[in-house]
Formats: C-alpha cells, sequence, structure tokens
C-alpha cells in the first residue's frame, strides 16, 4: 500500500498533502506546532497558511514526526531551508530503508552553500540513490485549486525520478522527470533572488519592458551559476528555469514578489519580515547565492544589487541606476 508524509505544514507543504490525498493516498502532514496540528484535523483545514481547502479523509495531520516518517512510500521534505538539517535529524531514526526521499524547498543553506539534496545526503548519508528534488511553475494556491500547471523532478537514479513522476502527477499537476538534479534545485532556488527583483520593478512603476528584460537577465545569471556549478544549461529554459522564474515574478501571490513591491514602498526588511508569516527563501538565498558565486568566480550583478538593497539600505533606484549602466558586453557570456 502507497503511503506518503509531508515534513512541513506551509502553504506549499500543504498543497502537495493535499494533491496527493486527492489521489486517495494515504497521506500524513507534519506539523511541528502540536497544538496547530491538533487544530487543523479538527477544522480538516489549514487557516494559517492555506485557508478555504478543506481535507479529504485520506489525509491526517500529526505533530509525531515519527508517524509521518515511519512505514512511508515517499516523504516530502518542505520546510524553510535553513531550518532543514534540524528537521532531517528528528526523523532519521524512523525513516524505512526503502522511501523515496523528495526535497521541495528551494533555497541554499547560508552556513554550508549546500543544496537541499546535498543537506540530505549528508544527514541520511545511504540516501543518495533515493532522492529527489521537485521544482517548477507551481504557486500553491492554484495548484490547490486545481488549475493546470507542470513540475520537474529531478534525482541522480533514472528510476526514482520516474517512480516519483509517477506518484505526484495528477489530472492538474503534470510531472516530468529529469537526472539534472543540481539545475533543478539552483533554478528553483535562484528565481527567488529574481522575483524580489521584478517585485521591485513593478514597485516602483519601470514597465513591462523592464520587467521582461530583468526576468532574462535574471536567468542569465541563474544559468551562468548553475552551468559552473555543474548544471546542464537546457534545464534553464525548462520548467525549474525559465518556468519557475515566470510564475514567480509575473504574479503578487509570490511572496517574494511581494517583499519586492513592499521594498519599493520604502519599508526596511525587518519590518517587512516580521510581518509576513510565510518565509521569503529569497533573501536568505541571496547571501548564499552570492557566496557561491564567489566560489565558482561567476559574476552576478543582479545579485549583488538585491544585496545592497536588501541588507545594506541601498535606494533601490540606484541598484536600477548601477545595473543599467554596467559595461556592454556578449548576451550569452558565462553560459556557453
Amino acid at each position: 500500500m502507497v503511503a506518503v508524509g509531508v515534513i512541513g505544514s506551509g502553504a506549499w507543504g500543504t498543497t502537495l498533502a493535499l494533491l496527493l490525498a486527492k489521489k486517495g493516498i494515504a497521506t500524513t502532514l507534519w506539523e511541528y506546532q502540536a497544538e496547530r496540528a491538533v487544530e487543523m484535523q479538527v477544522q480538516r483545514e489549514n487557516r494559517h497558511f492555506l485557508p478555504g481547502f478543506l481535507f479529504p479523509e485520506t489525509m491526517h495531520v500529526t505533530s509525531a514526526i515519527e508517524e509521518a516518517a515511519y512505514g512511508k512510500t515517499l516523504l516530502i521534505l518542505v520546510t524553510p531551508s535553513q531550518r532543514l538539517r534540524e528537521n532531517l535529524r528528528l526523523l532519521t531514526s524512523f525513516l524505512d530503508p526503502s522511501t523515496l526521499l523528495v526535497s521541495a524547498s528551494k533555497g541554499i543553506e547560508i552556513a554550508t552553500l549546500k543544496r537541499m539534496t546535498e543537506a540530505i545526503i549528508e544527514e541520511i548519508p545511504d540516501a543518495g540513490q533515493r532522492i529527489a528534488a521537485l521544482s517548477g511553475p507551481n504557486l500553491s494556491r492554484e495548484v490547490a485549486e486545481e488549475k493546470p500547471t507542470a513540475a520537474v523532478v529531478a534525482a541522480y537514479n533514472p528510476a526514482v525520478a520516474i517512480r516519483c513522476r509517477e506518484l505526484l502527477t495528477s489530472n492538474s499537476f503534470r510531472v516530468y522527470n529529469s537526472e539534472d538534479v543540481v539545475g533543478v534545485e539552483l533554478g528553483g532556488a535562484l528565481k527567488n533572488i529574481i522575483a524580489i527583483g521584478a517585485g521591485v520593478n513593478d514597485g516602483m512603476g519601470c514597465g513591462e519592458n523592464a520587467k521582461a528584460a530583468f526576468i532574462t537577465r535574471g536567468l542569465a545569471e541563474i544559468s551562468r551559476l548553475g552551468v559552473a556549478a555543474g548544471a546542464n544549461p537546457l534545464t534553464f529554459a525548462g520548467l525549474a528555469g525559465m518556468g519557475d522564474l515566470v510564475a514567480t515574478c509575473a504574479t503578487p501571490l509570490s511572496r517574494n514578489q511581494q517583499l519586492g513591491r513592499r521594498l519599493a514602498a520604502g519599508e526596511k526588511l525587518a519590518d517587512i519580515l516580521r510581518s509576513t508569516k510565510s518565509v521569503a527563501e529569497g533573501v536568505s538565498t541571496t547571501k548564499a547565492a552570492l557566496r557561491l558565486a564567489a566560489k565558482y568566480g561567476v559574476d552576478m550583478p543582479i545579485t549583488s544589487q538585491l544585496n545592497a538593497v536588501l541588507f545594506e539600505d541601498f535606494d533601490p533606484r540606484l541598484a536600477i541606476s548601477e545595473l543599467m549602466m554596467r559595461d556592454p558586453k556578449h548576451e550569452l557570456e558565462g553560459i556557453l
């Protein structure tokens, strides 16, 4: 019998649990706060992060991580990237050696510069051949509403990617498989940085030409770092690259895009973060990406300017001016 556990009850974790439970799969969603877990189990809804979507009978909520992890066919990890390791350490002793592990968290560890699957392998050394990464243009609310979309799941073991594809695919959620774990993870993480900048663009009224140019050059920047880290450049033309980037930059449903809009309106980062209940992964990823770029000797001007805006109180207008006045270059420099 197929059984799935989802570690992390934010909007995306709850959405993935709903997706699987609606397929008739026994799905257990883990919420670390016992009181909130009971509340969701009784109310049959996540009113905090995903209000309006009732849980089917096949979905169970628990604060006991052993209940979410033990005996599962598939375990989906959807915690904030900077807290992934601490959650892994809670569940490792309850894992079945055949359980497939899918990372749906989009970030890079600041302390180690590790991608999420790299952190999983360090904490669960025997799991390398049963790990996968999920990414794509997947806004939680639209997926929960069963609006059609697609995603990509990448694994070092092609058979694992195909099995995860089979389990995750539904009538409204079409999943493709890939072997480029590096590209899929970096595309999903780095696009959050560009989404903050796209929000700044919208908040300052720079226009659609500017936004299109910014997204395109953002993709070039993501691709440069990805290629340097060993990714397939074609991955960034796919769902985890261009697909996820467009979805996240184009809509106010994106928490990173909203953060950028608020920065453009003059709000301070600390105030924005205090008032936001969901994690905007682009903030921490900006720091990690710059360090990763230095490691590989990659130029990331957009990320550098956003770092100054986020952490050095730099005026977004001056950041735009500095990007526009950079020395001209070949469009594909650093990618080919």
